[in-house]
């Protein structure tokens, strides 16, 4: 095969941790030409990956009259494309175009209609990681060897970042040599269950009263949610939410020393960037780091160490994940100080 469709319109979390595919291919298939369907919000993401050889924007994708949406994916000459996001159109529109070999699950009715290869694969009750998982969608191209876990990072391939802006690279280097910038994005959109901002506040403390810089991230939205607390802690952090497009957040991010965060997109981007990161996470399926754990050699998570599901019907009132003290991510992060040159 030559030319392969990874499909995968969905969150930056999600994408990210699907980009270990597209490195697995390149090293089990020489030659091969990837291809990523993805979401518009997404693409800058997948523009970092250095094993991706074109992307493929589902919302313009879609929004175009079938004949030109058929016409669109005849053109790139696709041999195989893997639905690793079941999508009934994307999956419908694949067969249309009749792509020869059409990857999706068995467990997805509309797959046994559209696809002309399935894999036994169950998410909800598995013991893997979310890229392994992924990767075993790969058993429908007649790939069934794979990396262990420990080695999946090397195959995300996020080696293409932009360069930082000039404005954002002045802030980062307002520092002393010997000390930290810090990331701390308390918000997830909804993605994951959050430490509560009392916690951010104690940290963002405790790492200004030794002299690191903290810088708070978001969305304006999600910037707009935590005025009141930006306000009372301006003191302590530099307030940067809605100040950055998704590629300049990437750079900022790689830039920084690390990022401190629930289970979101953001701190994917930082662990396969190669930054620290440190995940905050409840220890209920499948929430659980055993399934989202981020990927990266920087890459580390703190869990209340029991199983716990009192919340899975009360979302907003997690108290697991507030079990996870100040004081521990603190410690975490000043053994990053070694690690910085």
């Amino acid at each position: 095969m030559k030319t392969i469709l990874i499909s995968r319109p969905d969150a930056i979390g999600d994408v990210v941790l699907t980009l270990p595919m597209c490195g697995w291919l390149k090293h089990v298939l020489p030659g091969c030409r990837i291809l990523f369907l993805g979401s518009t919000y997404t693409a800058p993401v997948v523009a970092c990956c250095e094993h991706v050889d074109d992307f493929i924007n589902a919302d313009e994708l879609l929004a175009l009259p079938e004949q030109e949406q058929v016409a669109l994916l005849k053109a790139k000459y696709i041999e195989a494309i893997i639905h690793v996001l079941p999508n009934k159109a994307i999956a419908r529109l694949a067969k249309k175009a009749r792509i020869p070999l059409r990857v999706g699950t068995r467990n997805r009715w509309f797959h046994w209609l559209t696809c002309n290869r399935l894999v036994a694969l169950s998410r909800k009750n598995s013991d893997l990681h979310e890229s392994q998982l992924n990767l075993l969608l790969l058993k429908g191209l007649e790939v069934n060897d794979f990396p262990a876990f420990s080695e999946v990072h090397q195959y995300v391939g996020f080696t293409k970042v932009g360069a930082l802006p000039g404005w954002a690279q002045e802030v980062l280097h307002q520092k002393q040599t010997e000390k930290l910038n810090i990331i701390l994005h308390p918000k997830s959109r909804g993605s994951a269950r959050e430490w509560g901002m009392q916690h951010y506040g104690e940290l963002a403390r405790q790492l200004h009263r030794l002299g690191h810089r903290v810088f708070i991230t978001g969305t304006a939205k999600e910037g707009e949610l935590i005025k009141d607390w930006l306000q009372e802690h301006a003191a302590f952090v530099t307030d940067m939410t809605g100040r950055f497009a998704l590629s300049e957040f990437i750079s900022f991010t790689k830039a920084a020393d690390g990022i401190v965060a629930a289970s979101t997109g953001s701190l994917h981007i930082a662990a396969v960037a190669g930054v620290h990161a440190l995940g905050l996470y409840v220890p209920m399926r499948p929430l659980h780091p055993g399934r989202w754990a981020p990927l990266g050699t920087k890459a580390e998570y703190l869990v209340k160490p029991v199983g716990c599901n009192d919340c899975r019907k009360a979302p907003n009132t997690c108290h697991c994940i507030n079990e996870v003290s100040p004081g521990a991510a603190l410690n975490r992060i000043l053994t990053w100080k070694s690690h910085i040159g």
